[in-house]
């Protein structure tokens, strides 16, 4: 088996909404586990958040998340952003506006000075995208 890169990300209490969300925008199959499927719930009222969930998509994604318990510290996301790029324009744009809904736009998708559109953008679930278009030759 080869090494794969990908997104882990972390919620509280929101990791199944935003999954489901995720694979809204990018398809795929979506597994959930939860802390009461391995018996790893400290409080029964968490049982039921995710332990770890997988969304493997048609385009070759592979996106992780779960929620944090409550006895464990939580900082929400900062510093870091999930990049799309590529050169198929309507496939980056239709995940640009799929993410967008709900979200903040914090750079619209258009031209910068190196060619094509990029744009910045915080989805409804607090986490950075960066949507990179290239430039048509």
């Amino acid at each position: 088996m080869s090494t794969t890169l990908n997104p882990y990300l972390s919620f509280r209490d929101t990791a199944r909404a935003a999954m489901e969300f995720y694979r809204s925008v990018f398809g795929g199959e979506l597994a959930i586990d939860t802390f009461a499927a391995y018996d790893m719930g400290q409080d029964p009222a968490e049982n039921d958040l995710v332990m770890h969930a997988q969304l493997d998509t048609p385009g070759g994604f592979t996106l992780m998340a779960s929620d944090t318990p409550r006895s464990l510290p939580y900082a929400p996301p900062a510093g870091f952003a999930v990049s799309l790029s590529g050169d198929d324009d309507s496939e980056l744009e239709g995940y640009w506006h799929a993410l967008s809904d709900g979200g903040a736009i914090t750079m619209p998708l258009e031209t910068p000075p190196w060619g094509g559109r990029f744009g910045m953008l915080t989805d409804r679930f607090g986490v950075d995208w960066m949507v990179s278009i290239a430039p048509r030759n």
